[in-house]
This record gives C-alpha cells, sequence and structure tokens, in this order.
C-alpha cells in the first residue's frame, strides 16, 4: 500500500514566540468580557499589561539579538527573527489598539458609573485642585530632577520599565531649544487620590505635568510627552563561572543596562519628539509604539485592589485537604497521614498553608525529623519555607537548600534567601551555571522505630504561598521507597559530584525525561497501531518541542485520541487532514492560572499518569534539572483524571486552536448554564471538605 507523504516539519509547527503572544492576546479578551466584574477586567487588563513587558524583555530581545548577529537561523517553524519579528509587530500594534480603546471608551467609563472616576487636572474642582498642589509641593516636587540634554549635558540614561515626561524647552530671550527628560518617581502611587475616599484619581504623570514650571522656570515648555523603555531583561552565565553568586549579581547589575528593544510614547507626541527619543536611545522606527492611551497600564492594579468586593469575584477561600485536617492543629500528624497512603494536594482549591507549610513546619516541630532537604525556584516573601529551613539548621538538624539564582526575575528574592539561610547554618547550593534547577521537591528524613523513613513532596508549582492563591497546581505526598529514594538520589547529584547511574520511578531531566516520554508516546501509538486502546491526554503551560509534537503526530496517525490543554504556547497543529485529525488542543483562561503538569498515556490495559515540573520545550527535556512522578494510586489517578474531565469540558474559559495556528473562544449552547471547569472545582473542593467534617464529627 502506498505511504502518505508528510509535511515538511517546519510546515507542521507553529511559531513559538507568536503562539505565545495569543496567550496575551487572551488575557486581553478576558478584559473585554462583559460578563467579569468590573475590577477583575481591570486586573486582567493590568495583566496583560505585565505579561507584555516581559514577553518583550526576553522573546523579542531574544529575535532583536539574533536579527542583529546577522546570522542566517530559522525557527524550528522556518521563519527567521526579521520575519518573526514583523509579525509580532503587526500583532501587537492590533492588540495594544484593542487595548487603549478598551481602557478610553469603556473600562474608564463603566468605573466612572461605579463612582470610581481617573480623569485629568481639568477635571479637577478649586478644592481638589487646592489639595493636589499641596499634595505635589510636600510629597512630589521634592524627589523630581529635571535633566535637561545640551553642551556637557548628553542624553541621559533612561531605566527600563519606568515612565518619563520627555519635552522641548525653549529659553524666552535666546530662542534656544533643548530636549528635557523628567523621571516619574518610582514607588509613589500610579493613579493619585484626590478624592480622599477613593472617588477620583488623577495619573501621577498628568500630576507632573501640569506643574512642570516649578521644575522649568522662566522658560517655555514647547511640547510635552510620556514615554517609557522597555530593555533586554534576559542574561546567560558563562558555563564555567566558578562562583555562580557573584556571576549572577554581575549579571543583574548588567540587566539595568540591557539594549533597549521597546520605546511606548504617548500617540500626541509630534514626529520631532519621536525622531528625538529615537536618536537618543538608538532604536530604529520598528520598536516605537505609539500609545492612545496612558501608558504602562500595568499600574491598573491599583485600581482592581480597591475596596469594592461588588466589583469583585466573590472570594475563594482554600480549603485544608480533607485527609490534612487532623495535622492543622499538631503538624507531626502529617506524617502519619502520608505513611498511611499517598496524599494529593490540588491547590488554589486546597491549602497550600494547610498541606505544604504543614509539612514544612512538622519537620521542625518534630523531634524524631532528623534532616529536611528542599529546592526553592520562586517563592514568597511570607512564605514559611525559608523560615522552616532556617528553624531547622538552628535546631542542629541537616537543612539543604537548592536554590536556584537564575529564575528569572526573582534572583534578587532568591540571593537575599541564601545569605539569610547560609547566616542560620543551612547548606546552600546553587546548582549549575548551564543547568537551572526547576524541580519542585522536598525531601524529610524521620527516624522511626523501624529504622529512617524519607518524606516526599513533588509538586508541579513553586513554593510561593502568594502565587498559590491563583496558580492552579498539583502537589503529592508520598513515603514510597522508590520515589524517596529517586529524589535523594538527585539532591546528592545536585550537591555532590557523582552522576546518577539510574532512577526507580521518576523520569528526570536532562537524563530519562525525553526518552521516557518518548517511550510512553510510542507505546500508545504501537497500541494503536494493534487496534487496541490509545488515548494521550496532556495538561501543561508549553507545548513546542518538535520531536515531542512529531511524536505526537504519529501517534495520531496510527489513530490514538489525543487531548491537549495547553495554557500559553502550542507549536502542534490539531485537526490537519492525515497528520493531526484525533488530536485536540485547547487553552484555558479564567479566574485561576491554569499551570499544574499532567501526563496520562493509555496503552491498552495499561496507563500511566505522571505530575511534576517540566513543559514541553526544549529548555525543560535537556537543558534543566525538571522531574515528573508517577501517580500509582488509583484513587489519586481518579482525582486527576477527573481534573483533566473537568478542563476538556468547560464552556466558558476555554478557546479551541485550528490548524492554521488562530485559537477561536468557546461558545457555550446556553450561557446560562455552561460548564465552568474553575467554578466546578471551587464546588468539588467545599464539598469533598464538607463530607470530610460531618464525617469525623460523626465518628
Amino acid at each position: 500500500m502506498a505511504t502518505r507523504a508528510h509535511p515538511e516539519p517546519a510546515a507542521t509547527l507553529l511559531n513559538r514566540e507568536l503562539s505565545h503572544l495569543e496567550f496575551h492576546g487572551r488575557v486581553l479578551e478576558l478584559a473585554e468580557d462583559e460578563s467579569l466584574p468590573l475590577l477583575e477586567r481591570v486586573r486582567f487588563c493590568s495583566i496583560f499589561s505585565s505579561n507584555i513587558d516581559e514577553f518583550f524583555q526576553v522573546r523579542v530581545a531574544g529575535l532583536l539579538g539574533q536579527a542583529e548577529s546577522g546570522i542566517a537561523v530559522r525557527s524550528q517553524d522556518g521563519l527567521t527573527p526579521q520575519q518573526a519579528l514583523a509579525a509580532i509587530r503587526e500583532r501587537m500594534l492590533e492588540l495594544t489598539a484593542r487595548q487603549s480603546r478598551l481602557w478610553r471608551r469603556v473600562l474608564r467609563t463603566q468605573l466612572a458609573a461605579e463612582g470610581i472616576v481617573v480623569g485629568g487636572i481639568e477635571d479637577l474642582d478649586e478644592g481638589e485642585l487646592a489639595f493636589l498642589e499641596r499634595h505635589y509641593e510636600r510629597e512630589i516636587f521634592p524627589i523630581l530632577t529635571p535633566l535637561a540634554v545640551g553642551p556637557g549635558q548628553p542624553f541621559p540614561y533612561i531605566s527600563a520599565l519606568s515612565l518619563s515626561l520627555a519635552m522641548f524647552v525653549r529659553h524666552p530671550d535666546t530662542g534656544d531649544e533643548r530636549f528635557a527628560r523628567v523621571k516619574i518617581p518610582e514607588g509613589l502611587p500610579r493613579f493619585l487620590d484626590v478624592s480622599g475616599s477613593g472617588g477620583r484619581f488623577v495619573p501621577l504623570e498628568q500630576v507632573i505635568a501640569h506643574f512642570l514650571p516649578t521644575l522649568f522656570p522662566g522658560v517655555e515648555i514647547v511640547e510635552r510627552a510620556v514615554f517609557r523603555v522597555t530593555r533586554d531583561a534576559d542574561f546567560e552565565v558563562s558555563d564555567d563561572a566558578d562562583d555562580l553568586l557573584e556571576a549572577v549579581e554581575s549579571q543583574l547589575r548588567k540587566r539595568r543596562f540591557g539594549d533597549v528593544v521597546r520605546v511606548e510614547v504617548s500617540a500626541s507626541a509630534s514626529s520631532e519628539m519621536v525622531a528625538r527619543l529615537r536618536q537618543g536611545l538608538g532604536v530604529d522606527e520598528t520598536q516605537v509604539y505609539r500609545i492612545e492611551s496612558p501608558l504602562d497600564l500595568a499600574d491598573l492594579r491599583e485600581l482592581a485592589d480597591l475596596d469594592r468586593p461588588d466589583l469583585r469575584f466573590e472570594p475563594w477561600v482554600p480549603v485544608v485537604p480533607p485527609r490534612l485536617q487532623g495535622a492543622q492543629s499538631d503538624p507531626t500528624r502529617i506524617f502519619d497521614e502520608i505513611r498511611r497512603g499517598d496524599v494529593l494536594v490540588h491547590q488554589p482549591y486546597q491549602s497550600f498553608r494547610g498541606s505544604f507549610e504543614v509539612f514544612a513546619q512538622a519537620a521542625v516541630r518534630d523531634p524524631n525529623v532528623i534532616a529536611m532537604k528542599t529546592s526553592v525556584y520562586r517563592t514568597s516573601d511570607d512564605s514559611n519555607l525559608i523560615s522552616s529551613l532556617i528553624q531547622c539548621a538552628e535546631s542542629g538538624k541537616q537543612a539543604v537548600c537548592l536554590v536556584e539564582l537564575k529564575a528569572r526575575f526573582d534572583e534578587l528574592r532568591n540571593i537575599e534567601w541564601a545569605r539569610a539561610l547560609e547566616q542560620a547554618g543551612a547548606h546552600v547550593v546553587y546548582g549549575y551555571p548551564d543547568l537551572k534547577i526547576h524541580a519542585k521537591m522536598t525531601l524529610v528524613v524521620r527516624r522511626e522505630e523501624d529504622g529512617l523513613r524519607r518524606y516526599v513532596h513533588v509538586g508541579t508549582g513553586n513554593y510561593n504561598a502568594a502565587t498559590a492563591r491563583v496558580y492552579e497546581d498539583l502537589g503529592l505526598f508520598t513515603a514510597d521507597e522508590q520515589i524517596a529514594a529517586d529524589v535523594a538520589d538527585l539532591f546528592n547529584f545536585i550537591t555532590g559530584f557523582g552522576r546518577p547511574q539510574q532512577f526507580r520511578k521518576l523520569l528526570v531531566a536532562p537524563f530519562t525525561l525525553r526518552s521516557g516520554l518518548l517511550d510512553e508516546i510510542r507505546a500508545v501509538t504501537k497500541a494503536a497501531e494493534d487496534g487496541e486502546r490509545a488515548r494521550i491526554r496532556f495538561k501543561l503551560n508549553h507545548l513546542v518541542d518538535a520531536a515531542i509534537v512529531q511524536e505526537l503526530y504519529a501517534a495520531s496517525r496510527a489513530g490514538a485520541e489525543i487531548d491537549i490543554v495547553a495554557r500559553s504556547s502550542c507549536a502542534l497543529r490539531p485537526g490537519v487532514e492525515g497528520l493531526s485529525e484525533t488530536i485536540r488542543v485547547r487553552s484555558i483562561v479564567g479566574r485561576f492560572l491554569e499551570h499544574s503538569r499532567v501526563y496520562e498515556f493509555e496503552a491498552g490495559e495499561r496507563k500511566t499518569l505522571y505530575i511534576g515540573s517540566p513543559d514541553l520545550m526544549k529548555r525543560n527535556l535537556d537543558h534543566r534539572i525538571e522531574i515528573l512522578v508517577p501517580i500509582e494510586n488509583a484513587r489519586l489517578q481518579r482525582e486527576i483524571e477527573a481534573v483533566l474531565d473537568s478542563a476538556f469540558s468547560d464552556e466558558t474559559n476555554s478557546w479551541i486552536l485550528a490548524p492554521d495556528g488562530t485559537w477561536f473562544r468557546l461558545v457555550p449552547p446556553s450561557p446560562d448554564q455552561a460548564y465552568s471547569h474553575h467554578e466546578a472545582l471551587m464546588r468539588r473542593a467545599q464539598a469533598r471538605a464538607r463530607r470530610r467534617t460531618r464525617a469525623r464529627r460523626g465518628g
């Protein structure tokens, strides 16, 4: 039988950066969604801006570096850096124009209708103007610095992501005209409350613009405009760096002076003003974005945080996992529960503080615990993990922390935590210059009657109490001896010098993760070819690894059913005849940030299910320390399968990926009865907690 010719690999893949940009477009769609509470829409508008900032700092900066190098390199989908940059700019112009219209014509108007007025100086009455003048003189004017450009005064350095006022000023006697700049101070509220009651706000840059004559007395201000600079925020640490801490600190200092990748300027700026900014900043016209609304709408979070519960989602309080309710008063009881059987926790539906932080405190309080080891990629200022490690060290227990200094945008915080741990006597390891430690794992060693026993937590998300309230993640507590031995071996590999010879149950990057996943996909393909049950279900953030995508195509051609939730980016083209007809891809973007990674394979009678830290990207599979842990308990498998079933049933916050790479929002047949994944899991968590409470009381 003749075989069908398959498309060239580049034709079967979508561009990673463009796919990622479409995720940000989905966030903006939520800001446009009239069915959501008003302040939640304002928050999504803010999130869109902060997401786009990071996109330019990292993704666009990388493409610019490739384009400027002159190397003729194409991405796996066949685009040159120049082509990708042009496509990104075209899409960004559309998205920023949509956001500007949304703010000016919709959100600001609807806020005003609810008594939250964001206006200009011209809208203030005499009393408010008097208040504003007093406030400016006391709280703002003393920290402003006017900088003029002229002989002996070079164009000033413009720090990343800070707002600035640019102006042309003219001397009335000589006619001498110069460019000048005033930085909008950081650390002050962006939206100044001139009513004193949260009812009327004026953007800080408008306040400063109004009082510019106090900074430039006796000269004419010919023109003024707001602008903002985005710089390359990515960095690389040399593979042969002897002192990783020192190398990262050095790169952090350099990040402040990274190359300019984007200049945003108010749309009212003249062509002469834009030309002066381009000259001073050394950018071309493709890097300049004229913005019709106030710049940096990420600061809208200040308004989204106003005390107006009537304009926000009903508060959600995570429930304590049913099996861990007894450990809330005595954390050490958690070890008895884990020894009785594996425990699965699902955040934010179930409490991070009532589960992982109880586990960490148990390590401190239990005199039988002799060691605690953990990895920190991102954590929060209010997380108890670091304090638990410090307490363990101070009480004479062995405390080991793998601190990933290269966690982007959290480097400084991680350096501070590392130093605090070292001062307390904990063993702190920074990993490798060329290999990020992204695995989320904690190991506790406890002395028991029959000898030492190891307890393990493996998660899909960071040990961060703040993000755990909005990031959806899974975590497994287990005393399985083989899993614990694998985690112990991995810790020893990272802190020592040896290389693990094998792993018993974990799939570990960069050693066995890629090959293990490929083996699982191929087993499903073989089952499909043999006419047996063959199904793959993934839930992840990014699916862009070319080799994995090609294997999924092979499984689809064999007849396997494949369903994927890819929150952010996906290089796979689903639903292509003869290539991926049985593959369906959706993205869920809503109240909670889908963050867990789940990999389920069914081949005949065999079912395997993993959770863990890695997405399907080359960097995760080949250039990081990542782990997947198998879920072998049948009851826990059913729990995770219920989560997957719910995700694939969502009708309110799902977007479907078309073969051409476009995403379209799923429209439910009946909006009033549409199934909501997030709401369903909240109800489920509450119901399970109530049943457990009633059962305990009845007993």
